[in-house]
C-alpha cells in the first residue's frame, strides 16, 4: 500500500482534509518513542487503498519543536511515496515558506490550495496554471470543508506517486547558490539521500545537520569569512529565510489576483473588531464559557422559570424537557438517557430478584449502579465536547489564544500554553500530549502541571451531582452557576500555580509566539462529528473497563467485613475500616473527622477518583445502598432528590443526610477532586511528556496544590475571617519572592562580570 503524508502550516485545514478523506477508517496512535498523536487512515476511491498519515501541523522543517523533528524525520527517513502539502489560499505568503523547503526533498509532492470556498467568496482568483508551473509540482485548489475537488487531488497524488522526483530550490539563484551546490556534491558523495536538503539545513546551522555532519561545518565556516549581506551580515540562516520569502513575494504571491475594488473588510474582520477587542475580549470569552455550560447544565433554560414563574408540570410522569423550568438541551439529553438507563436497570433487577441477596447486590449494586451512573452523563459530555469542537473549528480558539497571550507572557507563558490548557477541559491526556508543540522545557512543564485544573468530562459528574445536591438540600445557590463557578475557579488555580511556578523554581524568559488567525467558518458536520467520537470513545470506554472493575470491588469492601461475611451495617465493612482511616487528613477540607462517622464516604470517594474521576460519583452510587441498609439516610430528604432530579443528586443527598458535612465541605470536595492528581492513564501521559525525574515533583504539586485549594475554599466559606489571614501570607510570599529573586539576579549578573 502507498503511504501518503499531510503536511501543512496549523490551522491550514489539514486536520479537515485528512478526515475528509479517511473517515471512518482513521485510527490514532503514537509515533515510535513519543506520545505526540499519530494520526492514520486509508483512502479507498483511489486505483488502489492509500495510506494516509497526517503529520503534525508545522511551520517550517528546522527542530525548533518536537514537531518539527517528527514530520521532518517521517519525510526524509521514512520518505512517503508522495507529500500532500495544505496550503491555506488565503494567506499564502506565509504558508508556502513551508512549501519551499519541502520542494528541497527527493520526495514527490502536490499542493492541495484550500479554502476554495473563501477565495471566491472574496473575490479573489488563483492562476492555477501559472503557479503550477512556477512552482514545479502539481496545485489543486481544494475546499477540504465543502469536500471541492479531492477526488481530483486523490487522483493526482496518486499520479505522482507513480514517479521519482528530485528536490529543487528557489535558492538556487540567489547569493548562496554557489555554497548549496557545493555542499549538494559533497553530500551526494557521502551518498545521502536528499543531498539539497541536508546542504540548506546545514548552511542555515541546522543544530541535527551539524551533529550529524562536523566534517563539512568547516566549508560553510570558510564561506562566512568572505560573505557578507547588507542586511544580516553572516547570519545565512536569516539571509536563507529572507531570500525564500523575497522568492515566494515575487514568483509566488503573484499569482493571486485580487479584486480592482479598494479592500474590502471581511466578515472575519469585522467580527474581530468585537471579539479580539482589548477591552472586550475577556469578557465576551467568559461569557461565550457560561453560555456553554448554561445550555449543557442549566435546569431552567435562561431563567425562564424563575423569570416568569412558570408552573409545575404535574406529576404524572417522566419530566424530560419541563418541570417549572424548561430544561437546557443537557439536561433534555441527560433526563432521556436516565430514562433508558433506569428502565433497563429495573429490567435487569426484576430478572434477577429471585438470586441469592449477594448476586443482586452484585449485579445491581456492584455493575449496573456503577457503569450507568458514568454512562448517564455520556449525552452532557458529547454535547460539551461538541460546544468545544465549534470552538475550536470555527477559528474562534486561536483567537482567545492570541488574546491571553498579552496576560500569559506577564507570567512567563506565551497564549501558545493556553491551547493545551483548554484542551484540557475535554481530556488531560491528548492536552498533555499537545505540550510537544512548546519550544520551552519550562514552559511544557508549568502547562502540563495545570492541564488537570481544567476541568475534563470525566470531572462532569462529580461537578453537576455535587452542585445540584446542594441547591437541593441546602436551597442554596444555583447548579449551572455553580458548576460554571467551579470551571473559573479551576481556571485561576492554575494561572496563580503557573504564576508561582514560573517566578520560583521554573523561572525563564517566555519563547516567541507566532501564530495564524484563521479566517472564521462554519464547522463541517461530519468533522464535528469525527472530533465528538474521538473524544467520547476514550471515556466510554474506561466505564466499561476501569470504572467497571472499580465499582465490583468497591461494592465488595463496603459489602463484606475483615471475616469474610456479608455485613448488615457499611460501617463494619471493610472499606469503611480503610476510609475511616484516611478520613482524618480532610478535616481541613471539610470532609474529615468533623462530619461523623460516616463521613468516611467523601474520603474513599476522593481516593477511588485517584484512578479515574468517574469513580467519584460511581463510588456514591455503590454505597448508597450501603447507607439505605444502615438506617443512616433520611428517606425525606431521598424522596425530596428524586423529585428534583436524577442524575447522582440524589446519590450525593444520601451522602449528606449521612453526615454532617456542610455546604463548604461540599465546595472544597469540588475544589479538591478537580484539582489533585489526575486519573491514572494522565499520571501515565505525564510521566511520557515530562523531563526525567519530575513525575514524582508533578504528584506532589497536584497533592499540596490541591489540599491546599480545597482547605482555602472551606475556611473561607465557612468562617469569613481566614481570608484577611490568607490575603496577608499571600501577600507576605509574593514579597518574599520578589527580593529573593532580585537577589539572584543580582548575584547571576555580578558572576557574568
Amino acid at each position: 500500500m502507498k503511504h501518503i503524508a499531510l503536511a501543512g502550516n496549523p490551522n491550514c485545514g489539514k486536520t479537515t482534509l485528512f478526515n475528509a478523506l479517511t473517515g471512518s477508517t482513521a485510527h490514532v496512535g503514537n509515533w515510535p518513542g513519543v506520545t505526540v498523536d499519530k494520526k492514520e487512515g486509508t483512502y479507498k476511491k483511489a486505483k488502489e487503498p492509500l495510506a494516509i498519515l497526517d503529520l503534525p501541523g508545522i511551520y517550517s522543517l528546522s527542530p525548533y519543536t518536537p514537531e518539527e523533528v517528527i514530520s521532518r524525520n517521517e519525510i526524509i527517513d521514512n520518505k512517503p511515496d508522495c507529500v500532500i502539502n495544505i496550503v491555506d489560499a488565503t494567506n499564502l505568503e506565509r504558508n508556502l515558506y513551508l512549501t519551499t523547503q519541502l520542494l528541497e526533498i527527493d520526495v514527490p509532492v502536490v499542493i492541495a490550495l484550500n479554502m476554495a470556498d473563501v477565495i471566491e467568496k472574496n473575490g479573489l482568483k488563483v492562476d492555477l496554471d501559472k503557479l503550477e508551473a512556477e512552482i514545479g509540482v502539481p496545485v489543486v485548489l481544494i475546499s477540504a470543508l465543502k469536500g471541492t475537488n479531492l477526488d481530483v487531488l486523490m487522483d493526482k497524488v496518486y499520479n505522482e506517486s507513480l514517479k521519482e522526483r528530485k528536490g529543487t530550490t528557489v535558492l538556487a539563484n540567489g547569493t548562496l547558490g554557489h555554497i548549496i551546490t557545493d555542499l549538494k556534491a559533497a553530500f551526494t558523495g557521502l551518498e545521502i539521500e536528499s543531498p539539497l536538503f541536508h546542504a540548506i539545513k546545514l548552511i542555515e546551522n541546522d543544530e541535527i545537520e551539524v551533529e550529524m555532519h562536523k566534517e563539512l561545518v568547516k566549508v560553510v565556516d570558510e564561506f562566512k569569512k568572505t560573505y557578507t549581506n547588507p542586511t544580516f551580515g553572516d547570519d545565512l540562516e536569516a539571509v536563507v529565510a529572507d531570500e525564500r520569502y523575497k522568492y515566494i513575494a515575487a514568483h509566488f504571491s503573484n499569482n493571486v489576483e485580487k479584486p480592482e475594488r479598494a479592500k474590502v473588510e471581511t466578515k472575519s474582520d469585522k467580527a474581530d473588531k468585537i471579539l479580539t477587542n482589548r477591552w472586550l475580549s475577556i469578557p465576551i470569552f467568559l461569557l461565550i464559557l457560561f453560555l456553554i455550560f448554561h445550555l449543557t447544565f442549566g435546569e431552567d433554560l435562561f431563567y425562564l422559570g424563575a423569570i416568569f414563574g412558570l408552573p409545575e408540570a404535574p406529576n404524572d410522569g417522566v419530566a424530560l424537557f419541563y418541570d417549572g423550568a424548561v430544561f437546557s438541551p443537557g439536561v433534555i439529553l441527560f433526563n432521556l438517557m436516565d430514562w433508558i438507563s433506569c428502565t433497563i436497570s429495573d429490567g435487569i433487577a426484576g430478572l434477577i430478584e429471585s438470586a441469592p441477596d449477594w448476586f443482586q447486590g452484585f449485579i445491581n449494586d456492584g455493575v449496573v449502579a456503577g457503569v450507568f451512573a458514568v454512562l448517564s452523563f455520556v449525552p452532557q459530555i458529547c454535547l460539551l465536547f461538541l460546544f468545544f469542537s465549534i470552538l475550536e473549528d470555527s477559528g474562534y480558539m486561536a483567537r482567545v489564544a492570541f488574546i491571553l497571550d498579552r496576560i500569559f507572557r506577564r507570567f512567563g507563558l506565551t497564549g501558545r500554553a493556553f491551547m493545551p490548557m483548554i484542551m484540557g477541559f475535554g481530556c488531560s491526556i491528548p492536552a498533555m500530549v499537545n505540550t510537544r508543540t512548546l519550544a520551552d522545557e519550562r514552559e511544557r512543564i508549568a502547562t502540563i502541571r495545570v492541564i488537570p485544573f481544567f476541568s475534563c468530562g470525566a470531572k462532569l459528574p462529580i461537578l453537576t451531582a455535587v452542585a445540584g445536591a446542594i441547591v437541593e438540600s441546602f436551597g442554596w445557590g444555583n447548579a449551572d452557576v455553580i458548576t460554571f463557578s467551579m470551571y473559573l475557579l479551576g481556571m485561576a488555580t492554575a494561572i496563580i500555580s503557573v504564576i508561582v511556578m514560573r517566578y520560583t523554581t521554573l523561572r525563564g524568559e517566555s519563547a516567541p509566539f507566532i501564530m495564524e488567525l484563521p479566517t472564521y467558518h462554519m464547522p463541517g458536520f461530519k468533522p464535528l462529528m469525527i472530533h465528538v467520537w474521538d473524544k467520547l470513545k476514550h471515556f466510554v470506554k474506561k466505564a466499561f473497563t476501569i470504572i467497571l472493575a472499580s465499582t465490583i470491588v468497591i461494592w465488595f469492601l463496603q459489602t463484606f467485613g475483615w471475616n469474610w461475611k456479608m455485613v448488615d451495617d457499611v460501617n463494619t465493612s471493610i472499606l469503611a475500616s480503610i476510609g475511616q482511616l484516611i478520613q482524618p487528613l480532610f478535616t481541613p477540607l471539610g470532609f474529615g473527622s468533623q462530619i461523623g462517622e460516616y463521613g468516611w464516604v467523601f474520603a474513599v470517594a476522593a481516593i477511588t477518583g485517584l484512578i479515574a474521576k468517574e469513580n467519584v460519583i460511581a463510588t456514591f452510587f455503590a454505597l448508597a445502598a450501603g447507607l439505605i441498609s444502615a438506617g443512616a439516610i433520611d428517606a425525606s430528604a431521598v424522596a425530596l432528590g428524586e423529585e428534583a432530579s436524577e442524575e447522582g443528586i440524589v446519590e450525593v443527598q444520601a451522602m449528606i443526610a449521612a453526615t454532617s458535612i456542610t455546604k463548604a465541605g461540599l465546595i472544597a470536595f469540588i475544589v479538591f477532586n478537580m484539582t489533585t492528581v489526575p486519573c491514572f492513564a494522565a499520571v501515565a501521559t505525564a510521566k511520557a511528556e515530562l523531563p526525567a525525574g519530575k513525575l514524582w515533583a508533578t504528584i506532589a504539586f497536584w497533592l499540596i496544590v490541591s489540599y491546599i485549594a480545597g482547605t482555602v475554599v472551606f475556611l473561607t466559606m465557612e468562617y469569613v475571617w481566614p481570608i484577611a489571614i490568607i490575603i496577608v501570607v499571600a501577600v507576605l510570599a509574593g514579597v518574599a519572592i520578589y527580593f529573593i529573586n532580585k537577589y539572584r539576579d543580582q548575584k547571576a549578573a555580578a558572576q557574568q562580570q
